[in-house]
Parts: structure tokens; sequence; C-alpha cells
């Protein structure tokens, strides 16, 4: 894992490690120049979300609404009301749990096409402890109707994600980290599709679905795994909402044994999206979910974390191994009427 900043606040000598917020800022920027109705609402947070750039290219495309999450919300519905498209950001826990209700009323029953950037997401912010960790928001985000959810797993890939999300028709809720977070990719990738996943490592023994900062870990444990003779395949799920579906049936017939790994509860995420996927197949096979329980985290640096909860590197491979020495459940896979 390369260096990164182990502490409560970073310096401009870790400039060159951040990755997520640099990235869309200039995306952004990008975009406006291309998309005239393209406006950015903040609730005060434009500095810690990198929106400064926009703000200066685009200074009439500008609002700050103060610290009001909800009003955040509203403003941004009666803008895609009249035909402009409103880039929101604010911290993950209050862009989601705060304004809840007006996400819910204004946005998604109105069908308004609201594109919300949702930074220090999962325990990203671990220092500011559970007050400001959000590890509950992809669950409610994924019930909500018509709400599309999108968690990329590295700073290039959420700039290939927004660019997906301006062109997607309705509301989005692109869920985004601290901006330190290690990269997978190398450069942005360029056939990013929302509903889609890709399969980073092939593997024919064991499937790690995993998003967001997981991904990195999944392919970590995977590498590591593969010294003990274990083949691991890797499958980046940027979109929890729509699911792709097909990539997780495939897994389950040709592995038969699947771990999920994201940094949010184990109740409401990815696990229980992939969970449901499983149980509909009607095939049998090992599974196993990885996130933080259903509990409070602490305050503490993320990787900490990440570490007590079990879905870094050690927790996956952990996970990995145990499944692996347990027999594939027997079914009825080979019925020839399929039943």
């Amino acid at each position: 894992m390369p260096n990164k900043t182990q502490g409560f606040t970073w310096t401009i000598e870790d400039e060159t490690l951040i990755t997520y917020h640099a990235v869309y800022g200039d995306i952004l920027v990008e975009l406006g120049h291309s998309e005239p109705k393209l406006v950015v609402v903040t609730a005060d947070l434009g500095n810690s979300t990198r929106l400064q750039k926009f703000r200066e290219a685009f200074p009439d495309r500008y609002i700050n609404v103060g610290v009001a999450e909800q009003n955040m919300i509203a403003v941004a519905a009666g803008l895609a009301a009249n035909g402009m498209i409103p880039v929101v950001s604010s911290y993950a826990v209050f862009a989601s749990l705060r304004a809840a209700e007006f996400i819910r009323a204004d946005l998604a029953y109105n069908w308004r096409n609201v594109k919300i950037l949702a930074t220090l997401a999962g325990v990203s912010f671990g220092q500011g402890g559970p007050t400001h960790h959000s590890i509950e928001d992809i669950a409610l985000m994924q019930a909500i109707p018509g709400m599309a959810v999108v968690v990329p797993c590295d700073g290039l890939e959420a700039g290939a994600a927004l660019k997906a999300s301006l062109a997607y028709p309705g509301p989005v809720y692109l869920r985004l980290g601290r901006s330190v977070e290690p990269a997978v990719h190398q450069q942005i990738p360029q056939d990013f599709c929302i509903g889609k996943a890709r399969v980073l490592r092939p593997g024919k023994d064991i499937s790690v679905i995993a998003c967001g900062p997981a991904v990195y870990y999944a392919l970590a444990a995977a590498e590591r795994a593969e010294r003990h003779g274990i083949s691991v395949r890797v499958i980046n799920m940027p979109a929890i909402k729509p699911l792709d579906s097909a990539v997780i049936q495939c897994a389950i017939a040709e592995t038969r044994r699947i771990i999920t790994a994201e940094d949010h509860s184990i109740i409401g995420g990815l696990g229980s999206a992939a969970a449901c996927v499983i149980a509909e197949s009607g095939k049998a096979c090992l599974f196993k979910r990885l996130g933080h329980p259903d509990a409070f985290s602490p305050m503490g640096i993320p990787e900490d974390l990440i570490h007590l909860s079990g879905f870094d590197d050690d927790g996956i491979l952990a996970a990995i191994s145990a499944l692996m020495k347990q027999a594939i459940p027997e079914d009825d896979w080979n019925d020839e009427n399929g039943l």
C-alpha cells in the first residue's frame, strides 16, 4: 500500500495523494464549459469539497445556501424544475440523513434531474466520530424509488462516474470518500457505465465483490491469496443501484463462493443487494458480507476503523481462507429441468 496520510490532517506534501476531490473538481469545470445548464449548489462546504475551481470559473452558476442541507436540496429541485442541471455537494452523512425527506419528496417523487455528490462517506472522516460517519446512506438511498446509487472505487473512477451521472436521467447519489484513498486505476476509465460492473481480476475459486475503497483491499487480498494457491476473482461494483445482477449470477455459477466488501453497514448495502440476487437465483453458494457491523463505529483513523470492521486486505483474506475451508453445499444445479 502506498504511503498515506495517517492522522487528523494532511499537508501540501500530501497533495499528490488526493484522488477523489481534485479529479471531480476538474471534471466539474470541464463539464461546466460544455453544459451551460450545469449549476453547483453547496451547503457552505465549497472549499472542503473542492468546488472552488467551479466557483472561480462560473461564479454566476455557483450557489452557497449556508449550513442548510434541506434547503440545498429544495433549491436544487427548483432549479431542475426550470431546466437546469444541479450538482449538490455536502458531506455524505448530511447530504443523505439530514436531507432525506427533501431528497425523497422534492427530488425522487418529482423526478428532478439532480446529482448529489456525497463526500466523506463511510468512515473516511474517521476522526469526526459516529456523528460524521456515514455507514447507512446506501441503505437509505437505494430504497428511494428512482434514485441511482454510485460508489466509485477511486478518484479516477469518480471522474468517470461524474460524467456518467450528468448524462444519466433522473437523480443520482454519487458517494465519494475523503480524497486520499489509494488509486485502483491508472487513468480515468473511458468505458464507465452506471449499472455495469467490471471484473478487475479473474479467478475460479472464489469471488470478492467490492465497491468504494474496499476494491483496493480486495485486490490486495487476492494477490496475497494467490501466493497460497487460491484463485480469487475481484469484481468492482461501482453501482449499487442499478445493480449488475448478471455479473453476480456469473460469479455464483463459476466460483460458488462469494464475499462482498464495502465501507458501509452490512445491512442494506452492497452485501444485502448481492444477497437478494443470490437468493433469487435459487442456486446454493457460500456467502459472506464484510463491512461495518450493526453498531456505530468509534472515532479513529479511517484505516484503523476499516481494519477493526474487517474489510481491509487482512479481513478479506481471512474471509477467503474461511470460505475455502467450507464445502460447497449441494443443490440441483445439474437437474435437467433446471428446478
